[in-house]
């Protein structure tokens, strides 16, 4: 097991930063509110849902409430656990994911249609433009109009925002930053991938394309799993709790004091965004905070347990991935819906029993990931 002794702080001082949180996040969330609203930052529920009736009073519920928990742990962590070592790289992940999901937020809402074009439109310019200097444009950039035609199969069929292949760019580099911190600046300890038991796998240069891999896979998950009131908030508080007494237990003090403080502003939000939501977290939110969840957990050589940490976001998230998988090789759906919250809503549970239920579900696995992370 990982462990570093430098850093290591009281249990109650680290609580106190779950605290801080907490309350900083309630001072300021009337002005967050009332900033959300007056600029009528709302973008409504899927069209598919709108016709089960529990999802039309979202139509008026504004998104881009996970600046609450941003900005309350990043304000925090800036003024009280500064630390060239431990926190700058996961707080400048986090912003930089945030900016993005932000960004999406408001092209969503103010931006203008846009459009891609599909690869069998670009296969008949190939055959059939004037020029052959465009011809031959198209034909090299064909892989690349490929890629972007495929990633929409992963996103949502709205026309505005940033395109699912921008945010996998810009994700990819923000995984590439945290790969580059951890390889390079945190130690030959953290090229290891340590699995329960004793056991461990060097993985060497490999490390690196996991981690991007893991950041952004674990940055879409949360996103994914945002979707219904109170979810991926009571969710995302179960995990930063566990990776909160990981960091104590594994002695990385920093870091579980920068995880306590996210407790603390998660909690606040949760408390809003409980049905009937006060605001929704938005993509400024849950692509911020699933990214801190990933450095978090890899900085304090969690990679094996992650799976288990983010148990349900992960499960959310494959969800999506089988069900266009069987789209689009067979014809068929797997689940009514994907993600998998929205297939048990259209079953027939009601929105509050289906989020209670995955919050059991997670803490479940949470417990089970905890469990192994101590062997």
């Amino acid at each position: 097991m990982l462990t570093i002794l430098q850093g290591t702080a009281d249990l109650a001082y680290i609580m106190g930063f779950a605290l801080a949180g907490t309350i900083l996040a309630f001072l300021w969330a009337p002005l967050l509110t009332r900033l959300l609203f007056k600029f009528h930052l709302v973008k409504g529920p899927k069209t598919e849902l709108v016709t089960l009736g529990s999802h039309a009073y979202k139509a008026n519920t504004p998104i881009m409430g996970g600046l609450l928990v941003v900005i309350t742990v990043a304000v925090i962590t800036y003024f009280f656990n500064w630390s060239r070592n431990f926190t700058w790289v996961p707080i400048g992940v986090m912003l930089f994911s945030a900016l993005l999901g932000g960004i999406d937020d408001l092209l969503s809402i103010y931006g203008s249609e846009r459009q891609s074009r599909k690869v069998g439109h670009i296969m008949r310019l190939i055959r059939v433009h004037s020029e052959w200097k465009m011809r031959l444009w198209y034909l090299i950039t064909l892989p690349w109009t490929a890629f972007k035609r495929m990633s929409v199969w992963f996103g949502s069929q709205t026309k505005r925002g940033v395109f699912v292949h921008e945010k996998l760019i810009l994700q990819f580099i923000a995984g590439s930053f945290t790969a580059w911190w951890i390889y390079t600046k945190l130690g030959p300890a953290w090229h290891y991938i340590y699995l329960p038991f004793d056991y461990s796998i060097n993985a060497g240069w490999l490390i690196v394309p996991i981690i991007v891999f893991i950041v952004m896979f674990t940055a879409n998950a949360v996103n994914i799993a945002d979707g219904m009131d109170g979810l991926a908030g009571g969710m995302l508080l179960i995990t930063f709790s566990a990776l909160t007494l990981m960091s104590w237990i594994n002695g990385f003090g920093e870091l579980a004091i920068l995880n306590a403080t996210t407790v603390g502003a998660i909690a606040t939000y949760t408390y809003f965004n409980i049905k009937p939501a006060r605001f929704m977290m938005g993509d400024v939110g849950s692509l911020g905070l699933g990214a801190l969840l990933a450095v978090n957990a890899m900085a304090i050589g969690e990679v094996a347990t992650l799976f288990f940490f983010g148990f349900m976001f992960y499960i959310e998230a494959l969800s999506v991935v089988i069900q266009v998988a069987s789209k689009y090789a067979f014809g068929r759906r797997v689940f009514k819906m994907a993600p998998l919250h929205h297939h048990f809503e259209l079953k027939g549970w009601s929105e509050e029993k289906t989020v209670m239920r995955f919050w059991v579900v997670h803490f479940m696995f949470v417990v089970f990931g905890f469990w192994l992370a101590l062997h």
